[in-house]
Formats: structure tokens, sequence, C-alpha cells
């Protein structure tokens, strides 16, 4: 029996009143699915350091795919999810989600796959080609597209399913993304502070892939109760004509989304940049920055929703001129004069991001409710012209904008196109012209000379030093400042190096240590060059390394002859990362030094102490070769004995002879000697018989004694047992790729807490 108009209408509202109870779960589920997203972002990214190199242009293909998947599956979904029902949309989505968590087991292997295959491609990709990056990102394309593509799609599905069941519908774009960010932010806090220390990269992964199979269980279960209703809720953007926003065409929103994403991408590179010297140079320090830019992105995102409810999209045009000036605030925050000197206070700085981060995260919901209506097909494509423009902003801010103009410049230049959105609806026609006390013409114009007092205020890192020599690149602003043996090498403001003895025995001793004259060494990590400039004093052919492009360019800063030490036979520098140099070498090295980057605790800086590293390093030193690892341990050992400790065991693991000496005044590192040979250091007499007669007046250039002998006395006298570093932390485990020990201590340092 047909039901009347009136029963029709009851079941209807019954329908929704029911399907609008399912919203809370639709909100969890992409909590933990933005959760994940988050954990597999950063879990991918180091293993793909790890398989390929650590290079920026590598990290920005990870990223790139990434991104890129995900505006490809926002898109794609979108296109399919048009008439797909609620419970069967809520069937696909458990679906996803089962097929996004197997990527936890099947990516590691993947990119396990790709760096095999990487390397017997032989010459063709061969170290610093673009044969090899081709390649690389082809690999990554392979490993990882189909995954982001998944997490990209989840978006329009859940919408669809939303879709006409609630008065959601219209704005389930903010909706879900609200949810999204709440879940990234978590996972960026769990995984840098927790997750990661006690798991490692692979565990965590599995964490990851566990939830996501506990969603698809969860919506598969869920789709059992969800109805379709009698009749579908039109979305109210969808009555009439369609809406439009600033009087603007609707070809213009994708433009404002792409912008949006470009500008807030772009400044999140050059703020990593602009706050290490004030942050640290640590994993901790780049998941504060991240935490903090979701955060406030999620108030932004609350505070959206709250609005919409009382006011018309048209109305927000101003928020524009508040974001553009928003853009500069930063680099005020970075200014090097501001009074954050005392310890801890350093960080308060990280605050000068919050407001340009709460106001993307209030206008990018607004532009894609606006466009998108409820309607999943259009959500998607608006939500991939953001993340289009979420890739172009990380590209043009390091390869273009940093290298070329410095942080502050580039905040500027990223900020025009904001300027430029913010002029043109403060002067349109189709936007109200006061909303308070100001008219929108006077607001703007009074934007730009704030943002001009703001640029006068504003400087630089590099400008507190004098004399100084500065180089920019695509990787990192790299200062050479001080005058005769004060000088310094500082790379994003974190001192790396300076003049000191040290370094010249990083090259000296294990050289000496060979009971016949090397023919050959590698220098990784080039720093001051002073260690590539002692080997040389051997007359041997030598390589050094380096990830950085612009530090081997200050090489005259420190070295009156650095030009005559590069056009000596047989040197030559390379600029790549050193593991992966090595992978795509064919030679081997009588001596290979390594001076990994301080602090100990560098992001990456475990790809040069771990097992896996060593496995390389065996593979290039010729049978009686020596290794020589510099620890750069400065009292650390005090409070976090278990990074020494892991150092030495996984040392200990890996070749059968190790030795371990601390520096010349017993004060600063430790100099590690490892070989598959027995190390014969006696005496510095003994030492000082092989040495050449140009290297032992290298070796004693900087004192501080001037007999060869006694130099090497010096550290000789301070050799530790290894065993004495290993008992302080005897359940620590070996540092490998997938246990960062050196990177991650928070837990342990704070509370004793360690697997």
């Amino acid at each position: 029996m047909p039901l009347s108009p009136v029963q029709a209408e009851q079941r209807s509202k019954a329908t929704n009143v029911r399907s609008h109870a399912y919203l809370p779960w639709y909100f969890a589920f992409f909590v933990i699915s933005g959760f994940c997203g988050l954990v597999y972002e950063v879990v991918w990214v180091r293993l793909a350091m790890a398989s390929f190199g650590v290079t920026t242009a590598l990290v920005s293909i990870v990223l790139s795919i990434f991104m890129g998947g995900l505006g490809l599956g926002s898109w794609g979904a979108g296109k399919l999810m048009r008439k797909l029902a609620a419970p069967s949309a809520l069937r696909l989505y458990a679906l996803v989600e089962f097929l996004i968590g197997c990527s936890a087991i099947a990516v590691p292997a993947e990119v396990k796959l790709g760096r095999a295959m990487l390397l017997r491609a032989g010459a063709f990709a061969s170290w610093q080609t673009w044969h090899y990056y081709v390649l690389a990102g082809v690999l990554l394309v392979i490993a990882l597209l189909p995954w982001c593509t998944l997490l990209g799609s989840t978006f329009p599905i859940l919408m669809s399913v939303i879709r006409g069941t609630s008065r959601e519908s219209e704005r389930s774009f903010s909706y879900l993304y609200l949810a999204n960010v709440i879940g990234a932010l978590l996972g960026t806090l769990l995984s840098a502070f927790v997750l990661i220390e006690l798991l490692g990269f692979r565990h965590t992964l599995w964490i990851g892939g566990a939830l996501n199979a506990v969603l698809a269980l969860t919506a598969v279960g869920l789709s059992q109760r969800v109805s379709e209703p009698a009749e579908q809720v039109e979305p109210r953007g969808r009555c009439g004509t369609e809406q439009r926003l600033y009087g603007l065409p609707r070809s213009a929103v994708p433009i404002l989304l792409f912008t949006t994403g470009m500008v807030s991408m772009g400044c999140e590179v050059v703020w990593m940049r602009e706050y290490t010297p004030y942050l640290g140079n640590f994993v901790y320090a780049f998941a504060v920055i991240l935490a903090v830019y979701l955060l406030a992105t999620c108030l932004g995102a609350r505070d959206y929703r709250r609005w919409s409810r009382s006011h018309k999209s048209s109305e927000s045009a101003g928020v524009w001129t508040l974001l553009a000036v928003s853009v500069l605030l930063p680099a005020v925050g970075a200014n090097p004069m501001l009074p954050f000197t005392l310890p801890g206070l350093g960080g308060l700085r990280i605050i000068a991001i919050w407001l340009f981060c709460s106001l993307t995260g209030f206008l990018t919901p607004l532009l894609v409710d606006v466009w998108s209506t409820g309607e999943p097909d259009k959500a998607g494509t608006s939500y991939a012209f953001n993340v289009l423009g979420c890739i172009a902003g990380p590209l043009l801010a390091s390869f273009c904008l940093e290298p070329w103009i410095g942080e502050r410049w580039s905040l500027l230049v990223l900020s025009l196109p904001v300027f430029l959105i913010a002029g043109a609806l403060s002067f349109s026609t189709g936007t109200p012209k006061r909303t308070g006390r100001m008219s929108a013409p006077v607001k703007f114009i009074t934007a730009l000379a704030v943002s001009i007092v703001l640029l006068w205020f504003s400087s630089d890192y590099e400008t507190l030093f004098s004399p100084r020599s500065v180089r920019r690149d695509h990787a990192a602003t790299v200062i050479a400042t001080g005058t005769g043996f004060d000088r310094s090498l500082m790379v994003n403001g974190v001192g790396m190096t300076m003049l000191s003895p040290i370094t010249k025995y990083i090259a000296h001793l294990p050289l000496a240590a060979m009971q016949r004259p090397p023919r050959n060494g590698l220098v990784i990590c080039f720093g001051m060059g002073t260690s590539f400039r002692s080997m040389l004093s051997w007359g041997i052919p030598t390589t050094a390394v380096d990830l950085i492009p612009s530090v081997p360019k200050v090489f005259g800063y420190f070295h009156s002859d650095a030009a005559e030490v590069e056009q000596s036979p047989g040197a030559r520098i390379v600029v790549d990362d050193g593991r992966r140099f090595l992978d795509g070498a064919k030679e081997k090295f009588d001596v290979i030094l390594v001076d990994p980057p301080p602090p100990v605790a560098t992001p990456g800086s475990s790809l040069l102490y771990s097992k896996e590293f060593y496995d390389v390093i065996k593979q290039h030193l010729s049978d009686d070769g020596v290794f020589q690892s510099w620890y750069p341990l400065n009292g650390l050992e005090e409070r976090d004995a278990a990074t020494s400790a892991s150092v030495a065991k996984t040392l200990r693991s890996s070749f059968p002879y190790v030795r371990a000496f601390r520096s010349f005044d017993g004060r600063f590192g430790i100099h590690f000697l490892a070989s598959m040979r027995p190390i014969s250091v006696e005496s510095g007499s003994v030492l000082a018989s092989r040495i050449p007669k140009r290297a032992a007046a290298d070796l004693t250039e900087w004192g501080p004694e001037h007999d060869v002998a006694k130099q090497f006395d010096l550290v000789l006298a301070q050799e530790i047992p290894l065993h004495q570093l290993e008992v302080k932390s005897p359940d620590v485990p070996f540092l490998t790729d997938d246990r960062p020990v050196n990177e991650y201590f928070l837990l342990r340092r704070w509370f004793g807490i360690s697997r």
C-alpha cells in the first residue's frame, strides 16, 4: 500500500534523524584516518631517504607524490560518487580503509625492491644525474601513488555518505576537514614523541595499518544500519542558481584554493629554515612547527563552522586582507634582534605563524564548501586544486625563492598573490564595502602600511654575524663567519664545526693506523674541508661528499690555500648524499671518514650511524682498510648514555675490530676506528713513523703539540674500552634505519622509558 504524503514525509524525517546520529561516527573515522595519513607520510619520507638518498630533491619527489596522490584520489573518487547510495558508499569507504592499511606492510617492501632495482640500473642511474632522479621518481610513484590516491579518495566517499542525510550535507567537507586536521595533529605528536621512539618506523606503520583495519570493520558494521532517506534533501546551495562568492565567477574559487595551498605550504618550507636556529635541528623542532600549524588550522576550521551558521560566505572577504599581512608576521618572529634570548624562550617565536595558519584553516574549508555545496564530485575537484597548490608551494619556495632571495623576502613574494586577491576584493563591487568602522579599501591600504613596517622590523638570521659569507641553495642557508682561529660554519643557523685540531685527527688517525701506505680515501661530510685537506696532504686521491651544495663553496673562507687544494691531483668534491654515493660507487677505499653533522640527534643523521650504513661501508672498504666515524659527544653521555652505547654496540656488531678514543683534549667527541683487520695504534711514535712529511706538518699546524708523536699520544691516551660505553645502557638496541635511537630520545631522557 503506497504511503500518503504525510507518512512519506514523516519517514523521511525519521531517516534523516537516524542518519544525523551517525555524524559523530564519520567525524571519528576522519580523526583516525588523519592520524594514519600523517604517520604514513612521515614514515614513507624516511623510508625513501634511507633507500634513495637524503637529498632535498628526493624529499620533494616523495612529498609531491603524496600530495599528487591525494589530489588524484579526491578528484577521481568525486567523479565516481555522484549517484552511489549511502550504504554502498560506506562499504566502499570500508574497502578503501582496508586497502590503505595494507600499505603498512606493502610500502616498506616496495621501497626496498625499488632500491634494489635502482642499484641494478648501473650507469643509467649514476649519482648526481637526472637519470637517477627520473628512475627513482618512477619507482617511488609505483610504490606510493596507489596508496596516496586511496588516502585522497576518502574525502568524497564519506561526503557521499553524508550527502542528503542531514543539514550538514552542504558543509560536509569542512566537517570532515576539521576531523582530518585533528587526526593529523594527533599523528604528529604521538608519532614524533611516543610511537617511533618506542616501536620504530616499521611497527609504527603497523599501528596505522591496524587502525585502518578497525575503521574498515566499523564502517562495514555501520553500513548495515544506515539507510538512504526516502527523499533526498537537496543542499541549499543547489537550489536555484549556484552560489557565487565575492561576486566572482565560480571559476575563480579553484584559483583561490590553489593560492591558499601554494602559499601555506610554501611558507611552511620557509619556516622550517627560518626557525631552526631558535628551535634546534631536531626531529622534535620540526614536529613542534607542524603541530602549531595543525592546531591553528584546526581552530580556524572550527571557527569557520561556527561563523558560517550566522554569516554569508561573501562576508569573509576581509579575511583575505588579514591573511596577506599574516604571511609576513613570521619574518618578524624570526628576527634575531627580538629579546627572546633566555634559554627556552626561543620557541616562543613560533607563535608568529599562528594567525596565518588559523586564517588558512578558516578559508580553505569555506572555499570548498562554497564550491561543492556538499556534492562529492565538486568537493573532490576543488580539493584537488588546493592540493596542486600544496605541491607547487614547496617547489617554488625551496628551489627558487630561498636560494635566490632568502627567507624574509621569500615570505614577501609568497604574500603577493594574497595581497593581489585582497586588493581585488577590497575594491570590488561584489563584496561588502564596510564590515566595521573602516571600509574595505581603507583596511587594505592600512594592511599595506603595516606590512611595510613589518618588513622594516625584520631581518634574516645571518645579520647577527660580521664578518660573514652567506650562501643559499635549495637545501640550506650556509653561513661562514668569524676571523682568525675563531671562524665557524653554520647550516641553517646551527653550528656545524670550527677550526680545531680534532678535524685533522679525523683524517690522520685512521690513515696512520694502516700498516701500509694508504692508496685512496673518502670523506663523507665536507664541513670546513679540514679533513679533506688533511687527507690530501698524504698525496693520495681523495673524494669528499657533502649533501649541501653551498658548503664546499665556502671552503676558501676557512683555508687560504683552498683553491690550490681543490686543484690537487686526485682531489674530487661531490655534492650528494654520502650513503647514496656509496650505493652507486664501484671503487673501494683504504680509509673512509664520516663526520655526521651535529647535534647527534640531527634529523636523518642516524642513517650515518646505522647498521645498514655500516654494511654499505664494508662493501667499499678495502680488506685492511680503516673506517673512522666521529661521534660529536659533548656531555650528552651523562644525560643520554643510550645513544653512545647504541653507536658502540652497532659498530661492534658490524666490524670485528673497533677502538674508541676521546678527542685530544678529552672533552669533546669520540673517534671510532673500525676495521676487518686488527687496528695497530700502539704508540704515537709508531704512528709518526708512518706519516709523510707534508702530512706531519699538517697534523701539527694548529698544535697543541709540535712533535708528531706527542700529538698522536694526546689522543691515544684517551682510549675508551667499548664495554665502558655499552655498560651504561646495556639494554639499548642496535641503531638501525628502523630504530633511530639517536634522533628520538625524549621518553628515554625525561622518563627513563625505553624499549
